[in-house]
């Protein structure tokens, strides 16, 4: 049974959940769950007051989420999952997923819309056990990266605290991947973070993440920073740790890749000529098929476009490059940022002399880091740009998933020659 929410507003996600958890559970089961009393349980209820918004994760937990995915040729889990960008390319190589933990309620939403079939999304990874993840052959993780605290050990044991791998990752999400891994052992994973991972702190981040995924958990490494701009018409440069339990004939070297900055920012904005797809599940949010163009909201305002102006304009002055980025349909772009809209260095689309440019509608954002047109965007343009500047691009993750199916689906242990593949 698919538990599929329509919420009207962020502030009625926690009720809208409530409401669909009584469907399947009484006020006490559900209290007791949340740990708070029956009586308000039913205040919420009969609307006298409402049930905070954090609540929504620990609702969300009570709801069937779908039918049993069916058998795939592998089990994988999905970490930090986002909107399911890794998801959907491993997806592709017929893997199944059995477990997903994202702490971001509207992300959930965006996930569960486009993911009906499976389990439920759990939240907040730190608060879950490793043992009660199920078991899987590959693990991804797009973790976020905080800083590290190496402290010397001597100090650490005149404190009477641990040392170590596990000392110096605590307080790090990366922590929470590693002692999954320690505890699972899954054949393999697949680890995504942004390029400056490897400069992070003059290097001593990636160094633990490094000595920590092969000196403590025994793992064989292999990394290599791609650039979506060779699958899609943007710059995004991210760094790809793929890890083996055993010694496999893997290198990110047989990736083919093809040629950078071939892809152009026409491929995914909304066609004026009358081949726009008509998008039911969009109904009509971002673009005008009648009239065959983009909203007029998307068009920037004279006061916005004045002020981003003047906002790059300042930032050029003290030599630096902070400003909008303005580009035609035959350009590729800079990197779409999760703060689209928000921090002054948009995306925008030129759209001629008399008339202000544009910034992106959440569909070509969608398209641009490479999910289908069948992908449903629940949420607000607000939301929705925040997502998709935190995915994946979906093409690179889909290419280097194909590469690493050999090792998924057959015990190699002495490796030869690498394995290659030819992108079609």
């Amino acid at each position: 049974m698919n538990a599929s929410l329509t919420l009207v507003s962020d502030q009625d996600a926690a009720r809208s959940y409530l409401s669909e958890a009584r469907k399947h559970h009484t006020q006490a089961v559900i209290a007791k769950h949340l740990g708070v009393g029956i009586r308000t349980v039913s205040r919420w209820e009969a609307r006298q007051t409402s049930p905070p918004a954090y609540l929504v994760h620990a609702l969300q937990q009570l709801l069937p989420f779908g039918e049993s995915s069916p058998e795939g040729a592998f089990d994988f889990i999905d970490l930090f999952a986002g909107i399911g960008g890794l998801r959907k390319a491993f997806e592709q190589i017929d893997g199944r997923c059995v477990f997903t933990s994202e702490w971001d309620s509207y992300a959930q939403k965006t996930y569960a819309e486009n993911f009906r079939n499976g389990h439920l999304i759990n939240g907040d990874i730190t608060q879950i056990e490793a043992a009660q993840i199920p078991d899987h052959d590959v693990l991804l993780a797009g973790f976020p990266c905080q800083p590290f605290s190496i402290a010397g050990v001597s100090k650490k044991n005149a404190l009477g605290k641990a040392h170590g791998f596990a000392c110096e990752t605590q307080g790090t999400l990366f922590f929470d991947v590693a002692r999954i891994i320690k505890t699972k052992r899954p054949r393999a994973f697949l680890l995504e973070n942004v390029k400056n991972l490897v400069s992070h702190d003059k290097g001593r981040t990636f160094d633990v993440i490094r000595r920590t995924l092969t000196e403590e958990l025994g793992y064989h490494i292999h990394y290599r920073v791609i650039d979506g701009a060779h699958f899609v018409p943007q710059h995004r440069e991210r760094i790809l740790i793929a890890g083996f339990r055993e010694p496999v004939p893997f290198d990110f070297d047989a990736l083919p890749l093809p040629p950078k900055n071939a892809h152009k920012l026409d491929e995914i904005l909304h066609r004026t000529d009358g081949t726009e797809p008509v998008l039911e599940w969009d109904e009509g949010r971002f673009f005008d098929h009648k009239k065959k163009r983009v909203l007029d909201k998307y068009t920037l305002t004279d006061n916005l476009w004045l002020y981003l102006q003047n906002y790059a304009e300042k930032h050029r002055a003290k030599g630096n490059g902070f400003g909008f980025g303005l580009v035609t349909p035959k350009n590729t772009a800079r990197t779409l940022s999760a703060r689209y809209y928000k921090d002054g260095s948009e995306i925008l689309i030129y759209q001629g002399t008399r008339k202000n440019p544009r910034r992106l509608t959440p569909r070509e954002c969608a398209r641009l880091m490479g999910f289908p047109d069948t992908f449903r965007i629940p949420v607000s343009d607000t939301r929705a740009y925040k997502q998709f500047g935190n995915s994946v691009v979906v093409d690179v993750m889909a290419h280097v998933a194909k590469l690493m199916q050999p090792m998924l689906e057959a015990d190699i242990l002495e490796p030869e020659l690498p394995l290659r593949y030819v992108i079609a």
